[in-house]
Order: C-alpha cells, then sequence, then structure tokens
C-alpha cells in the first residue's frame, strides 16, 4: 500500500473512531433545560425555573419590619399561606389554620400569613385581622419566595409545607374539603416526622 494511502485510512479511521465514540453508553443524550424535574424530591411541574436562592435563605418581611428567614424555623413544620382579603378561599383557610396552630402548637408548627394582595389590599389587613381573629404571623414575602412557591400557577390561597429540615413537603392551590383533608394529613405526617 502506497505511504499516501496508509495515511488516508489512518486519517479516516481517527476520524471515525472520534465521530462514533460519542455513541457509547457513557454519553447518552439528556434533557437539557432549566425546568426542575423535582425539587427536595418532591416532583414540580409547574415551577418556571428553579428557585434563585436556596429555599432556606429565603425571607418575608413581618408587618411590623422585621426580616425572617425560612431557615430561623429549622426544626419547626412551616405553614407559608399565601393569601389576600379578596379572596374567599383564602379567607376560609384561616380559621383552619389556626385549628393546625392550636393543634400542634408554636413549638412544632409555625404558621406565615404571606399577604400577597398588593399596596391597595394591603390597608384592609387590619380589619381582616380583627375579624377573624388571626393570631400567626403576618408577612409580605419577598419576590423570589413568591415566584419559587407560585411557579406557573398565579392563583390563591396557595399554601407550602415546609418540612422541619427546610425542605419543601407539599403545596397545595385552593381551599375546599379535599384540601383540607390533605392538609391535615401532611401536616400531621411533617410534625411526627424527625430529622436525621
Amino acid at each position: 500500500m502506497a505511504p499516501r494511502n496508509i495515511c488516508s485510512t489512518i486519517l479516516l479511521t481517527t476520524v471515525m473512531s472520534v465521530l462514533f465514540s460519542g455513541c457509547s453508553d457513557s454519553a447518552r443524550p439528556v434533557g437539557i433545560t432549566d425546568r426542575p424535574i423535582e425539587v427536595n424530591g418532591v416532583q414540580v411541574i409547574d415551577s418556571e425555573r428553579p428557585p434563585r436562592k436556596p429555599l432556606p435563605e429565603m425571607t418575608w418581611t413581618n408587618f411590623d419590619g422585621v426580616v425572617e428567614k425560612l431557615k430561623d424555623h429549622t426544626g419547626k413544620v412551616v405553614i407559608l399561606d399565601f393569601w389576600a382579603t379578596y379572596c374567599k378561599p383564602c379567607l376560609e383557610a384561616i380559621p383552619h389554620l389556626k385549628k393546625l396552630q392550636e393543634t400542634y402548637g408554636r413549638d412544632d408548627v409555625a404558621i406565615i400569613g404571606l399577604h400577597v394582595g398588593g399596596a391597595e389590599d394591603r390597608e384592609q389587613v387590619p380589619e381582616f385581622v380583627e375579624k377573624l381573629d388571626i393570631d400567626y404571623t403576618l408577612a409580605t414575602p419577598e419576590d423570589f419566595l413568591s415566584q419559587y412557591i407560585f411557579g406557573a400557577d398565579s392563583a390563591i390561597p396557595q399554601t407550602a409545607i415546609i418540612g422541619r429540615d427546610g425542605k419543601l413537603v407539599r403545596k397545595f392551590v385552593g381551599f375546599d374539603d379535599n384540601i383540607k383533608a390533605e392538609l391535615d394529613k401532611v401536616v400531621a405526617s411533617a410534625v411526627a416526622a424527625r430529622p436525621q
């Protein structure tokens, strides 16, 4: 074989081996997206993108101006309830949230009512606090927290259950008898779970 043919054969063999080496099992194609499949082991189907910062670092500002982070409540089950005064299901959920607080106590459960009704609705809140005798923390969530919990669904109420370990356990959208029953089960399970 002529030296020119040998060089061509070697070059062709090298090119072919490089091209086909990407087809081995170790180089299987993967989906490329910035949408999470799951977060903390919980399947997320409506989140627009991964959170911009870790969930424990997300904050809210209490109505008295104090900024809190989710990690400030590590060791407790945290119920984040996104609500507004003009939302009838939100107002129906409040007595049940108060009952959960009463059932489990403040040592095991922290309920944070996160007002998302805007500035005009914020003026109505004191009247509703008095009328509904709301005795848990009320606050305004930071945008990152709202965006993460709401995902692509902006309906309210939305209630997120965060476990004692600071991880999302479950999110509920709306409030009715079925959601109430499921919420009770999830909270009871989260309270019973002790971090490793």
